[in-house]
């Protein structure tokens, strides 16, 4: 006579089960399931709906999926959460190109918002863009000024950070708060706008922008939170769950609104620690200024740790440094080897130095010191001549102190070399690139660089060619964190405004697009092992989309909407 066996035991119930859609698992092979299953904040399994129905419980949540399409939580892996949040209404006046189309709009917006504070008080804007003003696309010489904000503003204080936040518009009066007179020099790195007499303009590029940051009133810890509270309900409306926060330290006060700073870190720290922070949030150091020299940098970063203690770090991790090398393309601050269109000089390194070579051995220097502390780096970085100086400043770091996997990476990465692409491949370090920034652009850089690099702009697929992990982010508040609006741009590369293709030699395939947001953002954050795909024992952050993204075509992916968002288990947004 056999032995009875024992009944295996019933598996747990899950505590949410989402059936009957298209989960994209993002997993090394790309595999898909019908379902999904979450349990103690983790994917307990994926398969078909028939697998996954014995995980119900009573006490189960059930999605029927209806044919919706199941991603992993988006990491947007660079996103200025604090400040995003800080320059968006109530507190700051929104003058993009969503919410203004000309000059005589911003002027409105600001005589609005005049009329609802005390006569004295600032005036904080983020977003415009020259090359969506009605008057400046008329006449290419029409730039915004600050006679332009003086008929509406001549009791307040006004400051407008332009969209990429490397310029900012002033009316007199704060330039007067400020102290920038006629004979005000600016700071390495920074551009004090003036007109043929002499007269200031009102306009500020890259470092020179300290100036009248260094005096504008400094945000409380609460607008702080709230800041952060508003960046992460936006978040969770556009299915991101993870984000970098890319510049918090005594080196981000010239970070829209002051808001970048080491308050800010302890603002996250708090609330990470107080079951109040709902997003994953990896951190990079900011410990010097734009125009910073390398002196005193050990000592900055020493004076920044133990500040997380305490808090989760699947929460909240300290990964690395960012520092600032160059300004940006549409300013023609970018550090190019050859000049911009129309006699616009080539840019320069925004480091401390009066020469190249000066700034090239200050960048070499900063960035051997934080590579032997075994920081991370993340260098904001965008014409081709910095680009180079840059990796090879990581490279001679390496050599110097070998480390097995330090993951360095470059930001933005606009003007690449196939010689930087194929260095940083070669040491597994990374690009961090904007693809939504691509479309609304293209036009205008065709006038700045000539149609040849503006068509580079941006080499994904030469990255990834050359076998980098490129991972994708808005840059907000730069761009709104629609991270769809991004994968359609790296699958088109079209110009919004026009239509017309922008290195299309350049467009990637949907998966690659897709791990560019979920899988390699989350080896930037050394996080592969347990975020970034959705497979049993990793976390259980989802993004849901209404339809299948498969299926659907590249110009139709920005308007298929977020109907969930899970974030370590929970759901935290919903239309259904």
């Amino acid at each position: 006579m056999s032995p009875v066996r024992p009944a295996s035991p019933a598996p747990r119930p899950a505590d949410l089960v989402l059936l009957d859609g298209h989960v994209l698992t993002l997993d090394a092979a790309f595999r898909t399931a019908e379902a999904v299953a979450v349990r103690d904040g983790v994917i307990a399994a994926t398969g078909t709906t028939a697998e996954l129905r014995p995980l119900i419980g009573p006490r189960t949540e059930v999605v029927d999926l209806r044919g919706a399409t199941v991603l992993p939580g988006i990491n947007d892996s660079h996103l200025h959460g604090c400040a995003f949040g800080a320059t968006r209404p109530p507190l700051a006046v929104d003058v993009s190109a969503a919410a203004v189309s000309s000059l005589a709009d911003i002027r409105e917006a600001v005589r609005a918002q005049a009329d609802r504070q005390p006569p004295g008080s600032w005036i904080f804007g983020n977003g415009w863009d020259v090359g969506y003003l009605d008057e400046c696309r008329a006449d290419a010489t029409r730039t915004p000024t600050r006679w332009d904000l003086d008929e509406v503003s001549p009791d307040h204080p006004v400051l407008l950070y332009e969209f990429s936040g490397h310029t900012a518009w002033l009316n007199s009066r704060a330039l007067e708060a400020a102290g920038i007179t006629p004979d005000t020099e600016p700071p390495p790195g920074g551009v004090i706008e003036r007109r043929a007499d002499g007269a200031l303009t009102g306009i500020l590029r890259e470092s020179a922008q300290e100036l009248v940051n260094t005096v504008i009133p400094a945000m409380t810890d609460a607008a702080r939170e709230a800041a952060i509270r508003a960046a992460v309900d936006v978040c969770h409306a556009q299915g991101i769950t993870s984000f970098t926060e890319p510049g918090l330290g005594p080196g981000g006060k010239s970070l829209f609104l002051g808001s970048a700073d080491t308050a800010t870190l302890k603002v996250y720290a708090r609330m990470a620690r107080e079951g109040e922070l709902r997003a994953r949030v990896s951190v990079l150091l900011l410990p010097l200024e734009m125009g910073g020299a390398a002196a005193g940098l050990a000592d900055r970063l020493a004076a920044l740790e133990g500040l997380c203690d305490g808090a989760d770090p699947r929460l909240l991790s300290v990964l690395g440094v960012k520092l600032f090398a160059d300004g940006v393309p549409p300013s023609r601050t970018a550090w190019m080897s050859e000049e911009y269109a129309n006699g616009g000089g080539r840019g320069a390194l925004c480091l401390h130095g009066h020469t190249d070579g000066q700034r090239v051995e200050e960048l070499a220097s900063i960035v051997r010191q934080a590579h032997r502390m075994g920081h991370q780096l993340g260098v904001h970085i965008t014409g081709d001549a910095g680009i180079d100086a840059v990796v090879d400043a990581f490279a001679a770091a390496q050599l110097d102190h070998p480390r097995p996997d330090a993951r360095h990476y470059i930001i933005h990465g606009d003007f690449a070399s196939p010689r930087a692409l194929a260095t940083l491949a070669r040491h597994g370090w990374g690009a961090n690139m904007n693809p939504g920034v691509k479309d609304t652009i293209a036009d205008l850089m065709d006038g700045i660089v000539g149609p040849e690099r503006s068509a580079y702009q941006w080499p994904v697929r030469s990255a990834v060619d050359a076998g980098i992990p490129v991972t994708a982010s808005s840059d907000a508040p730069i761009t709104y964190p629609d991270w769809r609006a991004g994968v359609s741009s790296m699958l088109l590369r079209r110009s919004k405004a026009t239509g017309r293709p922008s290195g299309p030699d350049q467009c990637v395939d949907l998966r690659t697009a897709l791990r560019a947001y979920t899988t390699h953002a989350a080896r930037q954050d050394f996080a592969e092992t347990w975020k970034g795909s959705l497979e049993p024992g990793k976390a259980a952050d989802l993004c849901v989309l209404d339809g299948d993204l498969l299926r659907t075509p590249a110009e139709d992916i920005p308007a298929l909407p977020v109907t969930m968002t899970v974030f370590d288990g929970e759901i935290v947004h919903t239309t259904r």
